[in-house]
C-alpha cells in the first residue's frame, strides 16, 4: 500500500491585528485595550517591581479572584493529604472547592490549587508569568486560571479541575485504560488548537514546555494546555527569534533551541511532533529502560514515519490494530514533518490543525481514504527527502545504518520476540526535567 505524495500548502495568515501600541508605565500596570495583550516586558522593570496591590488593580488582576491564604487553606481543608493531586517543579497541587462565599458571583466548582515551593525549581517569576498569560488568554484548549494568592511569601494559583489528569498519566500509567485511536486524535487535535491559538496574532506566545504531562484532559477527553511558567512572548516585527536561556524538558525540546538558545514558534511545533509520536506509539519520548539505540524515541522511530509500509511497526500494540491505516499513515507523516531537524521544513500549527481535523472526521472508517485536498497533496517524495535538504538539512534518516537493522527492529516493534508483549512491559524511568516541570496531577 502506498500513499500519494504529500506537499505542504501555505495557510491564510491570521487576520488578528493589534491596532494601538501599548504604552508602558514604570509606576503602574495600566489596563489594556480590548485589542492588546500585556506582555512580560510590561511587568519586567527591576527599578519598580510589581507589588501585590498593583497586580490586583491591574487589568489582569481584576479578571481573577484574589484569594487570601486563609481562603485557600479552607478550600483545600488545610492542604490535606487526602486532597493531594501531585506535584512538579513548581510545587504540590491540591484539590479543593470554591463558591461565591470567596467572591460574589464565583461559580461553585472543584478546583486545583498549586502551591509554590520556595525551595523548588521555580519561583516568583514563573508564578507571575502564569498569571500574565493565563489571566489574559482564554481558549477552550487552555486550562482556565480562576485566581491566585500573593500574601507574604506565599504564592498560589487556582485552576479549573480537570478530572482525567494529564495525558502522561492517561497514556503511560500502567493501570490506565488504553486510549482508543479516535480519543488519541481528539487529544492531539485539541492540543494542536491550543498551540495554534498561542502562535497567532501580532504578539505570539511560545509555550516552550509542550509535553504529555502539561496536557490536561477533561471528562470528555478535551485536551487543555497547562503550566505557562516557562512561556515566552514570541518575536515581533522583523525579529526572527527570541534569545533565551535553555529551559524545558529533555526529550521534547527542539534541537536548534538546545544548540543556540534561539526560540521560535517552530520550537513548539517540534515538541508537538514528539507528543504526537508518543500518542502513536504509546512509548515515552525518553526511556532508559529500553535497549541501546532505542532510548530516545525520536531518534529511534523517526526513520519509520516516512514509510507507509512500516507504520504498523510503530503503532501502539495496545490498539490491537483498531485504527484507520490511511489515518495512521497521515498522522505519522505529520509527526515526521514536525520532527524535522531544522525549523524551516516544519509545518505551522495551523497546518497541523487542518490535517488533524480531517483525520478526526474520518476516524469512524477503519480503512478510509484521505479525501481532503490539503492532505492528498501533502506527501511528495521531494517534500520528505530533498525538501529538507533545500533548507540546509541533510536527510539523516537515509544516512543511518538502520536499514541493516530493519528486520530485527521491526520484529521487536511488532512484539514477535518472547517477553515483549505489552502486558510484560517494564516500568519506564520518569522523565527528567531541566529547570522546570510544573505539571498538574502528576502521580508519584
Amino acid at each position: 500500500m502506498t500513499l500519494e505524495k504529500l506537499s505542504w500548502k501555505s495557510i491564510i495568515p491570521c487576520c488578528y491585528k493589534v491596532d494601538d501600541e501599548f504604552v508602558k508605565s514604570k509606576k503602574q500596570v495600566k489596563k489594556q485595550s480590548s485589542f492588546q495583550r500585556l506582555t512580560l516586558l510590561d511587568f519586567d522593570d527591576p527599578s519598580t517591581p510589581l507589588s501585590a496591590d498593583e497586580l490586583s488593580n491591574s487589568f489582569i488582576g481584576s479578571s481573577l479572584v484574589n484569594f487570601t491564604y486563609t481562603d485557600l487553606r479552607d478550600v483545600t481543608h488545610n492542604f490535606s493529604s487526602s486532597n493531594f493531586l501531585g506535584g512538579g517543579g513548581f510545587g504540590p497541587v491540591y484539590k479543593g472547592f470554591v463558591d461565591d462565599k470567596y467572591r460574589g458571583g464565583l461559580k461553585a466548582q472543584v478546583v486545583a490549587v498549586k502551591v509554590l515551593d520556595t525551595d523548588g525549581l521555580q519561583g516568583h517569576k514563573e508564578w507571575l508569568t502564569e498569571i500574565i498569560f493565563l489571566g489574559q488568554l482564554r481558549h477552550p484548549h487552555l486550562v482556565k486560571l480562576i485566581g491566585y494568592c500573593w500574601e507574604d511569601d506565599n504564592r498560589l494559583l487556582v485552576y479549573e479541575f480537570l478530572p482525567r489528569g494529564s495525558l502522561e498519566n492517561q497514556l503511560f500509567w500502567k493501570f490506565s485504560i488504553t486510549l482508543s485511536w479516535s480519543t488519541r486524535m481528539k487529544i492531539a487535535l485539541g492540543a494542536a488548537k491550543g498551540l495554534a491559538f498561542l502562535h497567532e496574532g501580532d504578539k505570539p506566545v511560545i509555550y516552550r514546555d509542550f509535553k504529555a504531562s502539561n496536557i490536561l484532559i477533561d471528562s470528555d477527553h478535551t485536551a487543555k494546555l497547562s503550566d505557562f511558567g516557562l512561556a515566552k512572548d514570541g518575536p515581533e516585527g522583523d525579529d526572527t527569534h527570541v534569545s533565551t536561556r535553555i529551559m524545558g524538558t529533555h526529550g521534547y525540546a527542539a534541537p536548534e533551541y538546545i544548540m543556540t538558545g534561539h526560540l521560535t514558534t517552530m520550537s513548539d511545533v517540534y515538541s508537538f511532533g514528539v507528543v504526537l509520536l508518543e500518542l502513536l506509539t504509546g512509548k515515552r519520548s525518553l526511556d532508559k529502560s529500553r535497549r541501546e539505540g532505542e532510548q530516545n524515541l525520536v531518534e529511534w522511530l523517526r526513520p519509520y514515519l516516512r514509510d507507509p509500509k512500516r507504520i504498523a511497526c510503530v503503532m501502539d500494540r495496545r490498539l490491537e490494530g483498531e485504527y484507520p491505516i490511511k489515518g495512521a499513515q497521515t498522522a505519522a507523516l505529520v509527526a515526521y514533518k514536525c520532527l524535522s531537524h531544522y525549523p524551516k521544513p516544519r509545518p505551522t500549527m495551523d497546518d497541523v490543525v487542518k490535517i488533524l481535523e480531517t483525520l478526526q472526521e474520518e476516524n469512524n472508517n477503519t480503512d478510509s481514504s484521505i479525501s481532503d485536498p490539503m492532505i492528498t497533496s501533502m506527501a511528495s517524495t521531494s517534500d520528505f527527502s530533498s525538501g529538507s535538504e533545500k533548507n540546509g538539512e541533510k536527510d539523516q534518516d537515509a544516512a543511518t545504518p538502520e536499514s541493516n537493522r530493519k528486520s530485527r527492529n521491526e520484529k521487536h516493534l511488532n512484539g514477535k520476540n518472547q517477553g515483549y508483549g505489552w502486558r510484560h512491559r517494564i516500568n519506564r524511568q520518569r522523565m527528567v526535567a531541566s529547570y522546570s516541570d510544573t505539571a498538574l496531577y502528576r502521580r508519584h
